[in-house]
């Protein structure tokens, strides 16, 4: 991949990278040679990124020409939203106030130049800003609230032209241990695009097993896709892929949703998207968006303070209760009598404002249809662990039992499973989803939507064995071609600005 710094003048950078060509904004927005590259990022280090000015179009047209441009016009434009820097300002707490906590002030600038700032102390606060933020020069500000704790208050593309002069030294420094550290990564022979797999294979609960991820990456390579296994550490590469296929366990505030975010806003191919994963992990918006739809489910309750002495009354007893973000059956448990309903209750409360309670419907086994692009790819079913009421069972000692899985072809599987199925990921979105459904009293339930689906070799792919991970693969082939044409078309449409 080539790599571009565009700045308007270059005789006024003293940079001089290996590898690293320096453009000037005007010959990268009307020269030939620059439209006609392909696999490019591009460091847009331009004086201003204001609406329609010179660096705001060197972004703007290089995500038109399929390069990949630092800051993307979608974080110069997220940067805008002041909500948005509050609600990461959220994430990052412990991390901001123990990064600022000696600093006496009511308010701080910090200065980040290529990940980095001129005091190392703020090191890792400046890699999780970055990571949220991507861009090449960013300025984060900090102020004080009334009671005396640190909050982002914005943050924004440092131009060019407010870097101090005496800043410039460290900036070139900054920028060439950054090319230095991240070296262009080579793409192997006859292959036509990358893609990077998010995957910990340290993780005891994990939605693939090692032999699962080798089969993805085999029938990626057979259409032409370099599939590659990162880690949570190398969010600042994801530039460099076409495609990113989480196989993780997803959360909201977790490296899984920031990858996802960050990959959507580079314009790469995700499964899990974003919206996905916060529609998802969040039970209580399931609970309400299928009583919208009118798909049917277990009698459900969204449980707060003041409603929770009716639980008993409406939904009996044993009931389930389960906090809203919970995955892989963790965060879920059943209540059995009135004491320990209430002391489940008091728990749950104290990490969430909402939880969701169910009716207890004891069935053999659960259903689960995997469901991609809108369409149904796997049946199966899932049957309880043994001696227990799901289908993990996780003991005080960390030992974890799964129940017997029984995979059959889709058109084997009950009809009106298959269809609620399909129908309640579409409420979702176009991604990859599991959905798992009970029959029992003569009908059919969902019990939730689940982004980040299993697929384990030898379980779900029992059935269709190479099929399933090819047809997974031919979903993101899609998706990268149809990113790849858009941005193609649009580009057609504009032209540069008059300069």
């Amino acid at each position: 991949m080539q790599i571009l710094i565009v700045v308007n003048d270059p005789s006024d950078w003293g940079l001089s990278i290996p590898g690293v060509e320096l453009v000037a904004a005007r010959s990268y927005l009307v020269e030939p040679r620059y439209t006609q590259m392909r696999r490019v990022r591009v460091f847009n280090l331009c004086r201003s990124y204001r609406y329609q000015s010179v660096g705001y179009y060197v972004s703007l047209l290089a995500e038109a020409r399929g390069h990949k441009p630092q800051p993307s016009v979608a974080t110069i434009q997220d940067m805008k939203l002041q909500t948005l820097a509050r609600l990461y300002s959220e994430d990052l707490d412990e991390l901001i106030q123990q990064g600022l906590a000696p600093i006496r002030s009511d308010a701080f600038a910090l200065s980040i130049y290529f990940g980095r700032n001129m005091a190392k102390r703020y090191a890792r606060l400046c890699q999780q800003l970055v990571a949220l933020f991507p861009a090449p020069l960013l300025r984060a500000h900090f102020t004080r609230d009334a009671e005396r704790s640190w909050r982002l208050q914005r943050i924004a593309p440092i131009p060019a032209s407010e870097i101090p002069a005496t800043h410039q030294e460290f900036l070139t420094e900054a920028a060439q241990a950054y090319f230095a550290a991240h070296p262009r990564r080579p793409r192997a022979k006859q292959m036509r695009y990358d893609m990077a797999i998010l995957y910990n294979p340290e993780d005891r609960i994990k939605p693939s097993n090692p032999r699962a991820i080798e089969r993805f990456i085999r029938a990626a390579r057979t259409l032409s896709i370099d599939a590659q296994v990162v880690a949570r550490n190398e969010i600042n590469r994801i530039a460099e892929y076409d495609a990113l296929f989480i196989r993780e366990t997803t959360a909201v505030n977790h490296h899984t949703y920031r990858f996802s975010r960050r990959a959507a806003a580079e314009g790469l191919a995700v499964i899990d998207d974003p919206d996905s994963i916060l529609k998802c992990t969040n039970k209580v918006y399931l609970a309400q968006l299928l009583e919208r739809h009118k798909i049917s489910a277990p009698k459900t309750m969204v449980i707060h303070r003041d409603n929770r002495h009716l639980i008993e009354k409406e939904l009996g007893l044993p009931c389930i209760l389960k906090q809203p973000d919970s995955s892989f059956s963790q965060g879920v448990v059943k209540a059995r009598h009135t004491g320990e309903l209430s002391a489940m209750v008091d728990k749950l409360l104290e990490r969430s404002e909402l939880i969701v309670g169910q009716e207890f419907a004891p069935t053999d086994f659960d259903w689960r249809v995997g469901v991609i692009d809108g369409a149904p790819l796997f049946v199966c079913r899932y049957h309880m662990a043994k001696d227990h009421w799901q289908i993990v069972n996780q003991d005080a000692t960390g030992d974890i039992d799964y129940g017997r899985v029984e995979s059959m072809a889709v058109a084997a599987a009950p009809a009106h499973v298959v269809d609620t199925a399909v129908r309640a990921a579409g409420l979702i979105g176009e991604g990859f989803y599991g959905v798992d459904l009970k029959e029992f009293a003569g009908h059919c339930h969902v019990i939730e939507v689940n982004d980040n689906p299993n697929v384990d070799a030898n379980f779900e792919d029992a059935e269709l064995k190479e099929e399933l991970y090819l047809q997974i693969m031919h979903s993101f082939l899609r998706r990268i071609e149809g990113r790849s044409a858009k941005g193609s078309s649009s580009h057609e449409k504009r032209t540069a600005p008059p300069l």
